[in-house]
Order: C-alpha cells, then structure tokens, then sequence
C-alpha cells in the first residue's frame, strides 16, 4: 500500500474524531501583511514585473550601497498571522476545538482576528506583532515589527487567568502547542513557570505538547541550549514533540555538537534522530519543501511531500504543516501517516491559499498529485 493510500485508510478508520480533541496553542499573534516586491512597473496596479528570487532582491540593496534606494511592495493580502495563529487556525479547519491564547490585541482583539475569536476560544494577552511577508519564488522574508511581545510573560499570563484559571486551562486540553520562541524575549521563563507552578498541578492524562522555536538564528547558542533544556523538562507530563523545518533542524543539530548534514531522506533521518537521542523527546520532525522526516525511540521515517513549483501562498506552510502532524498525533496515527496528514496540509495550503478541512485532506490524498 502506498503512503497516502496508507494514510488515508489510517484517517477513515481512527477511532477518534478530531472534533473529540481540543488544543491550547499560544502564545504570539502577528497581523501579516503579505506583498510582492515590484521588480519594473509599467502601469498602476498589479501592471508590473515582480523581482521573483532572493538573490535579485539583495543585488537590487546591494547596489544602493552608498546612494539609496526606492523599493515597492505591492499589497496581496492583511491576514491574521503569527505561527500561533496561524497553526491553530489550520487545527480548527480540520475540526478541532481550540483554545488560543496570545497577542491578539488590547483592549480588544484586532479585526484580523475577529473570525478566529468567533470560532475559538481567545484570550488576547497584549496587542498584536506586525509582519511584512516578502514573498518570492524561492523563499520570503518576514520584516517584523514585534515590541507588544516583551509583554508575553507568565506575570502576564497569570494576571489574565489567575493561577487556578491556567491550571484548569491546561487540564482540559489534550494538546499544547507553545510556538514562535524566538521572537518572544521571555519565552524561556513561561515554560520554566508554567513546569514549575502549573503542570504539578494538572490531572494524569495522555497530553501532547508541541514546540517549534521559528528560526533561533537570531538568538545567541546559549539561550537557544537553555530552552532545550527546559522543553526536555515538558516530557514529565506527557509526550513531547519538537517540530523543526530544514534550517532550524541544521541550526539545533550544530548547537547540539552534531556536526553538519544535508536535506538528503538518509541525513533528514539522522538529525531528527540526533536531536531527539540527545534531547530524549519523544518526537523531533524536520520537514523541509520537499518531503519530512521523524524520530521516535523505536526509529526514523521519512515521506516525500507534494511539492508545487509556483505556490500561491509561502507564509504559514510550516505552520500547517504543524497542525497536519499534530493532527495525526491526536487522532493515534502512524509516525508515516502523522508525516503525511503534514506535508498533505501544508500542500493543499500553498496550492490554496486556504487551510483544508478534513474532507479536504481526504481528497487530497485519494488524488495524490505526481
């Protein structure tokens, strides 16, 4: 049987629902603004040439070196971001209940956001981060502007909720994803308070927690081996994974003292496998564009992924990639079909624009593209 073939007999036949899981995910929320680098207008509008690669936007900076320069972004699309959202949206598109809590904006949630707080349950902890999304064929670059996160803190957190109210939180989740580390300063600390001060607190069950840190390159060697440390600590109330895309797997396996390896299926494999030996999680998954690996104790896997040449959106894939895997993971699934319920979200994502139900992940596997 092949793997999507595999997979989607797995889904049809789980004996849970996603409707019979709720997530927490937190703790960011962005207001993305997603553009297109205009290369050489000729009229107004979208009448232009877009610079389409990386490498051709840093040659058009480069050569303003000294002199200056003029740089259009052409607006697509305002949309609720933050790899938060983002993840927890994708969730709730698949039919889990979901209770988000982050920076969603103070004293009321920001428009963007207006349709997510109607379907979930949100609570906004300070106001919004913003992002331009410069989307190119071979990548994008995320400019930020990110201040209103120094005020995600556990004092923060604590205030909202009161300590009584983060436990019962918690207790009634059966997945917790904690994402984007890198672009909130005290991070660390609320996982260390919330394993400290919350989870003693919380009722025997079988939790998942998920971590994706989004891009530690910012961050100094230390810190980033210190909130390893303290995610290691999550594994003492329920099984913890740590989801990395090709960079942040390449950038955590050297921190680690690995040395380096390359996106080749094999290598995939061996860093999940380093990373999650070393860090003794339960689950490290690493997915580039092209397909995904994982790691457990009892071995590796790796699946190819639908990859489309000219998507029609880039921001947010590894995020939906993250609900897809998680999704597998709630609803008992194999590592390879947990792989596949991943790359298959995220690939009707870009090819979309849109977050797939689960009717939609169905079909998309029943009509795997080649």
């Amino acid at each position: 049987m092949d793997i999507p073939t595999q997979t989607l007999a797995e889904l049809k036949a789980a004996a849970a629902r996603p409707s019979d899981k709720r997530a927490l995910v937190g703790l960011d929320g962005f207001v993305d603004t997603i553009v297109t680098p205009v290369g050489l207008r000729r009229g107004q509008g979208t009448d232009f040439d877009p610079i389409s690669t990386i490498a051709e936007f840093g040659q058009r900076i480069q050569r303003a070196a000294g002199k200056s320069a003029n740089l259009e972004f052409y607006p697509q699309m305002d949309k609720l971001g933050g790899n938060g959202p983002i993840m927890a949206n994708a969730l709730m598109a698949h039919g889990v209940a979901m209770t988000y809590v982050g920076a969603l904006g103070s004293p009321t949630v920001h428009p963007v956001f207006q349709d997510f707080a109607a379907r979930a349950r949100v609570i906004s902890i300070t106001e919004a981060a913003h992002t331009t999304a410069v989307e190119f064929d071979d990548g994008k670059l995320m400019l930020g502007q990110m201040k209103s996160l120094d005020d995600v803190t556990f004092a923060t957190l604590e205030g909202h909720l009161g300590r009584e109210g983060l436990v019962q939180l918690f207790a009634e989740v059966d997945l917790v994803s904690l994402v984007n580390w890198t672009m909130i300063p005290n991070m660390t600390d609320v996982f260390r308070q919330l394993v400290k001060h919350i989870f003693p607190l919380l009722p025997p069950a079988e939790r998942l927690f998920f971590f994706d840190l989004a891009d530690p390159e910012k961050r100094a060697r230390a810190d980033l081996l210190e909130v390893l440390e303290v995610i290691t600590t999550f594994g003492d109330f329920g099984r913890v994974t740590l989801g990395l895309n090709l960079k942040e797997a390449q950038q955590v396996h050297l921190a680690l003292g690995f040395y380096a390896l390359t996106e080749s299926p094999e290598d995939l494999q061996q860093m999940a496998a380093d990373i999650r030996h070393k860090l003794e999680l339960t689950t490290v998954v690493v997915h580039p564009k092209e397909s995904a690996a994982c790691a457990l104790a009892d071995g590796t896997h790796w699946v190819p992924g639908p990859y489309v040449t000219k998507p029609k959106i880039t921001t947010g894939a590894g995020d939906h990639f993250n609900a897809g895997f998680s999704l597998g993971q709630l609803l008992g699934l194999s590592p390879t079909a947990c792989l596949t319920t991943g790359v298959t979200t995220s690939g009707h994502y870009v090819r979309t624009a849109q977050s797939p139900t689960l009717a939609d992940l169905e079909t998309f596997l029943a009509n795997w593209p080649e």
